[in-house]
């Protein structure tokens, strides 16, 4: 069954997610955080979501950035690894609490968890990028965007 192309159908929409995508790039920017890990970020959110299309796009973003291979693979797994420092495992908690956000809402203990390793400005760039790449991936899955290889 074929899908309505969002991004088809509501251009002007579309284009102010990618304007908002934008601003929160800069923002992960003027937070001090590596373009890579943001990529990470995204990444994890799009695996939870089971994004196929979004997952295959910031893995080759985030290998074009400079993240190994290793990170990359290992990623689902984070918790089992020592691949990421406390401040990315802290970022890591955020991303998927706010993905999966449900009626617990995000619970206090991953902030409090995240204040020893996390400046604001970067939790505030992680939420926003959080929000950012759950809305991408709805648009994706949605619209059914196609992933062959």
């Amino acid at each position: 069954m074929s899908r309505i192309n969002l991004g088809q159908s509501a251009p002007e929409l579309y284009k102010k997610v990618a304007e908002l995508d934008a601003l929160v790039m800069q923002k992960i920017q003027e937070a001090q955080l590596n373009e890579g890990f943001a990529h990470l970020l995204k990444l994890r959110a799009s695996q939870i979501n089971q994004c196929a299309f979004c997952i295959r796009l910031h893995s080759q973003d985030a290998l074009k950035s400079g993240e190994s291979l290793e990170r990359i693979t290992l990623l689902n797994a984070w918790r089992e690894t020592e691949y990421y420092d406390q401040a990315e495992q802290a970022a890591l908690s955020l991303i998927e609490a706010i993905t999966q956000i449900s009626a617990d809402q995000v619970p206090d203990a991953v902030y409090e968890d995240a204040l020893p390793f996390l400046t604001d400005a970067q939790i505030s760039a992680i939420e926003w990028l959080a929000i950012v790449i759950n809305t991408w991936n709805r648009i994706a899955i949605s619209s059914r965007y196609q992933v062959k290889p």
